[in-house]
């Protein structure tokens, strides 16, 4: 029983920092743009041609590329 002395006002302090910080962060705009950063995902530009792999000149292979994938676990 003793507790509930000490909990209750501890509990009614929290509320009631949780409020002042939502509060705090809703008037500095924190929450003013809710649809804009979801609608510039959808909007993304993925048509972004990703480079081709550098070759070497005379056409060799890299000798790593030459081993089975068995060979090189080992």
């Amino acid at each position: 029983m003793e507790a509930l002395y000490l909990l209750i006002p501890l509990s009614t302090l929290a509320v009631f920092f949780a409020l002042w910080i939502f509060f705090r962060a809703s008037d500095s705009g924190q929450f003013d743009d809710m649809v804009g950063p979801a609608m510039r995902i959808l909007h993304d530009d993925d048509n972004v041609v990703a480079a081709a792999p550098e070759t070497p000149v005379d056409g060799s292979v890299d000798q790593a590329a030459r081993v089975p994938h068995e060979q090189q676990l080992s």
